[in-house]
């Protein structure tokens, strides 16, 4: 059996155990069992290796973009596409009960009544319905369902930030990101591992989408997004009632409520802040959501590593309160 050295009630991991812990990640309120998108082929690229060219010349291309504006988000094309890519998921109604084919039948009234208070800043997203679906260790994750008008809206609003926040992500960051997997994740992770860093720092950021701090999130958001309708949309977006099943009406002081379209982009932009400490202190990473594993080469390493990580994460730096939950382990593949 592997030494595993245990902390603050975490356990240690093997990388041959990543698969199944990373793909509960993928499960949203609209798609329960999770979507697998496209693995990555081949060898994944290393954070030290330079940008391909062709990406280089993406950055470029989107920094010299308009700013970002409310009028891009309310577009005709642009409201129609969200809808599509909501109703492709199958999602259940919100708290307001409509289907999604209820909404359809009115879709061509509901968009540009949805486009003029978009622009006039009187649009309000309505209350979000909690669920509760069974994780795969054992224990409930809480879910979040808007109403279907609502996840219009996001969807609409993450069509738009997500090209100018994408280039700019963390090679070694897969959760919820286009043609990035779990098993682009392990891919990375193995590689890591054959390379001889068979100690494995596990950090999970225990109830991290519930305890995002609003106001470090929005000035995140602010250093891209100019348009204040856009930044005062996405904070009514954040402080959404939830309503839980028993029909008690919670209000929203913090965190980021999964199951809408837009929650993994936030939270996404919130641990970026994590990606880029880890890469300026030269560690090897693989993070997917609030899973993050550094590799290194030695249990001092380890040790090490986690306690000086978790002051990093402690100090509220990356905009969330939490108390890492972590081990550190000799991967099994050693």
């Amino acid at each position: 059996m592997a030494p595993t050295v245990e902390r603050r009630g975490g356990r240690g991991t093997t990388a041959s155990e990543q698969a199944e812990q990373l793909s509960l990640f993928s499960e949203t309120a609209e798609n329960p069992k999770g979507v697998v998108g496209r693995a990555d082929v081949g060898r994944p690229t290393s954070a030290r290796r330079a940008a391909p060219q062709s990406e280089n010349r993406t950055r470029q291309a989107l920094s010299a973009e308009s700013t970002i504006a409310m009028e891009e988000v309310a577009t005709y094309g642009n409201l129609v596409r969200a809808f599509e890519h909501v109703a492709s998921n199958k999602g259940a109604p919100g708290p307001d009960g409509q289907s999604i084919e209820a909404v359809r039948e009115q879709l061509s009234e509901i968009v540009p009544r949805l486009a003029k208070e978009l622009l006039n800043g009187s649009y309000r997203p309505g209350m979000i319905r909690r669920v509760w679906i069974p994780k795969g260790g054992g224990g409930q994750r809480g879910l979040g369902i808007p109403d279907v008008i609502d996840r219009l809206v996001q969807q609409a609003v993450h069509q738009v930030l997500s090209p100018r926040y994408e280039v700019g992500f963390h090679a070694s960051s897969h959760g919820f990101r286009p043609g990035r997997s779990c098993h682009s994740a392990i891919a990375e992770a193995k590689s890591y591992v054959e390379e001889g860093y068979e100690w494995v720092v596990d950090i999970d950021l225990e109830k991290f989408f519930d305890r995002v701090n609003h106001q470090r999130l929005l000035a995140k958001l602010e250093q891209k997004v100019k348009d204040r309708r856009l930044l005062v949309l996405l904070h009514r977006m954040l402080k959404a009632k939830v309503v839980m099943p028993a029909g008690v009406v919670m209000k929203t002081m913090e965190g980021v409520p999964q199951g809408g379209p837009l929650s993994p982009l936030l939270s996404n932009i919130v641990l970026d802040e994590l990606d880029r400490e880890l890469e300026r202190r030269g560690h090897r990473f693989v993070r997917y959501a609030d899973d993050c594993n550094i590799y290194v080469g030695s249990q001092r390493s380890a040790e090490r590593v986690f306690e000086s990580v978790s002051r990093f994460i402690q100090k509220s730096r990356c905009g969330c309160r939490n108390v890492p939950k972590s081990a550190s382990t000799r991967s099994s593949g050693s």
